[in-house]
């Protein structure tokens, strides 16, 4: 699974505009509403008319937990329906022509790298569940088989299935720029950058992308317990499904998904300016304590209890006791960012089971039996 966050330079100043909107709004309002300033401004005039979109944006109240909240009204609901996820609607021979609606920046001037959040205005043809996967496939000639397209990457989709204008024709991918330095003389080297984080982050609104897909069903979010316990562990942009399944559970009006369960998100990334998606889910904490936790885990800022830096595994750690326990309540987990998160949870685990007196290879068996344990990495 490729994941690409990125910032681009040029960014709309529309874009911007927007982006700063959405930050002063949580600032100056304490009592958080999810209202139109959550919609880009640009995807406003998707094909399907400006009015049309914008009829979506009603709030409506609801009840959740103790407290009555606010959340957006979702069209078209026929999207509830289907029994199974879409799955590879289009293929690489054939993949769909979709338009870039907005290319906006998540990350400060000190994140170690460029950030990206991407719309997609996909017209409704090619709808997905929570936790699937697009492929794009990027422009130009794939340099290692002459005459034929690159390759399609895949990325994890950051939207629900209504994608961020509520109205089932958009989706949203969190990206990183991929950008190679040579080691020697410590400068960048644009021959060896990625190719699709770099067109991805360097798009503007109008622009087309070939998607397939959609793909992946081991990151769907169970939703047969409405009063279930997710336990979601990221690192950088493998926050992205979980961004997917959050707005569906605190700030879309679902008539057939009422969450009364727990959802806790650990995020582990390297500094504050790194955080992805901070506003909304420092919203979520504050709206819905009940049944929201957040931790971050900020390895360039934060000391782990031995004095070394703060990963996310030791954020687990903090509080493995209560995740065991989450866990044999019947507790999904999921994990998903970089390949090389997963050896240090493992140890992690397997080290508290030990000292719980438990065997961690058996009860990973276990939870895997019981379809409690999910993983995307790349």
């Amino acid at each position: 699974m490729v994941h690409a966050l990125g910032a681009q330079a040029s960014v709309t100043a529309l874009a911007r505009k927007d982006a700063s909107l959405r930050k002063a709004s949580f600032k100056e309002n304490k009592n958080i509403s999810f209202n139109k300033l959550w919609i880009p401004l640009s995807s406003a005039n998707l094909k399907s008319g400006s009015s049309a979109a914008m009829h979506h944006l009603k709030v409506l109240s609801m009840s959740v937990s103790q407290a009555t909240q606010r959340k957006t009204l979702v069209q078209p609901l026929e999207l509830e329906n289907a029994k199974e996820p879409p799955l590879n609607l289009y293929k690489p021979k054939e993949p769909y022509t979709a338009t870039i609606v907005s290319v906006e920046s998540l990350v400060g001037p000190k994140a170690p790298g460029e950030t990206c959040h991407i719309v997609i205005n996909h017209e409704g043809n090619v709808p997905y569940w929570e936790g699937q996967s697009y492929g794009i496939i990027p422009p130009g000639e794939n340099p290692k088989k002459p005459g034929l397209p690159h390759n399609v990457r895949l990325y994890s989709i950051a939207s629900t299935r209504y994608g961020d204008s509520f109205d089932g024709k958009t989706a949203s991918l969190c990206v990183r720029r991929a950008v190679y330095y040579d080691p020697e003389t410590g400068k960048e080297d644009a021959s060896k950058n990625g190719v699709c984080s770099n067109f991805l982050c360097d798009s503007k609104p109008g622009d087309k992308i070939q998607i397939t897909g959609p793909s992946g069903k081991i990151m769907l979010l169970p939703e047969d317990d409405p009063n279930a316990t997710h336990i979601m562990i990221a690192t950088g942009t493998g926050v992205a499904p979980f961004r997917g399944y959050l707005r569906r559970i605190f700030m879309e009006d679902v008539p057939t998904y009422k969450f009364g369960g727990l959802a806790w998100l650990f995020l582990g990334v390297a500094n504050s300016d790194s955080l992805l998606y901070d506003d909304e889910f420092s919203s979520y904490l504050k709206t819905f304590p009940d049944n929201f936790r957040y931790d971050k885990a900020l390895s360039r800022e934060q000391q782990n209890k031995n004095g070394g830096k703060m990963y996310v595994q030791d954020k687990i750690e903090e509080y493995s006791d209560e995740i065991f326990k989450l866990l044999d309540g019947g507790a999904h987990i999921y994990f998903c960012g970089l390949k090389g998160m997963m050896p240090g949870i493992q140890d992690t685990l397997k080290r508290v089971a030990g000292q719980r007196g438990e065997n961690w290879d058996a009860k990973l068996t276990q939870l895997k039996k019981n379809k409690q344990w999910h993983v995307e990495v790349y």
